[in-house]
C-alpha cells in the first residue's frame, strides 16, 4: 500500500523540468510536460491543477504559455508537493479498537482508554518524522542531484525538445 500516490511522483517529475529553463525558452504546456512524461494530459491537468491551487505553480499566457514555478525551487519542498497532490490526510487512523475489547463486556476500563492509545502515539511520531523529511528536502536541491547525474547537454536537450514542440504548435495555427 502506497501512503504518497504515483501523481507526487510525476508531480515531482514534472516540476524537474521547470526549476532552471533556458532563459529564452519558452514556459511548457500540461501536454508537453505530459508527452515528456509519458502520462495522459487529463491525468496530469488535475495534478497542475492541485499544483496551482497550492501556489506552487502559475499559468503564462499567450500563444506560448504554459506552467512556471511560483516560486524559487529551492523555496519548495517535498512535503509542500505531497500536500498539494495528496492533501493533508494523516498517515494513520486510529480506530480506537482497543475499548472493543471482548474481555471488557461492550465497557472498556479507564486503564484500556485513557490517553493516546500506545499504537497511535508511534505512528503519530512516525508520521511527524516523515513529514519533516519530506519539508528538508526542497525541489531545488532535487534538481541539483538530477544535474549532477545527467550529461552535460540534458538541459539543453529538454530545452530543443519543447522548443520544437512549441514551434509545432504555432505552425500548425498559422
Amino acid at each position: 500500500m502506497s501512503f504518497i500516490s504515483t501523481g507526487v511522483e510525476y508531480g515531482l517529475h514534472c516540476l524537474l523540468f521547470l526549476t532552471a529553463p533556458a532563459s529564452d525558452a519558452p514556459a511548457p504546456s500540461v501536454r508537453d510536460l505530459a508527452d515528456i512524461q509519458g502520462v495522459p494530459v487529463e491525468y496530469l491537468a488535475k495534478l497542475f491543477t492541485k499544483l496551482s491551487k497550492a501556489g506552487l505553480v502559475v499559468a503564462t499566457e499567450g500563444a506560448r504559455g504554459g506552467f512556471v514555478l511560483a516560486r524559487p525551487a529551492d523555496d519548495i519542498s517535498f512535503l509542500d508537493v505531497v500536500v498539494a497532490i495528496d492533501g493533508d490526510k494523516p498517515l494513520f487512523e486510529c480506530r480506537e479498537i482497543r475499548t472493543r475489547c471482548a474481555v471488557f463486556n461492550s465497557e472498556a476500563p479507564a486503564w484500556a482508554s485513557t490517553g493516546v492509545c500506545s499504537i497511535h502515539a508511534v505512528m503519530l511520531a512516525a508520521e511527524r518524522r516523515m513529514r519533516d523529511e519530506l519539508a528538508g528536502h526542497s525541489l531545488g536541491e532535487l534538481a541539483g542531484q538530477v544535474a549532477a547525474k545527467a550529461p552535460a547537454n540534458f538541459s539543453h536537450q529538454v530545452a530543443t525538445w519543447m522548443e520544437k514542440r512549441i514551434s509545432g504548435r504555432r505552425g500548425n495555427r498559422d
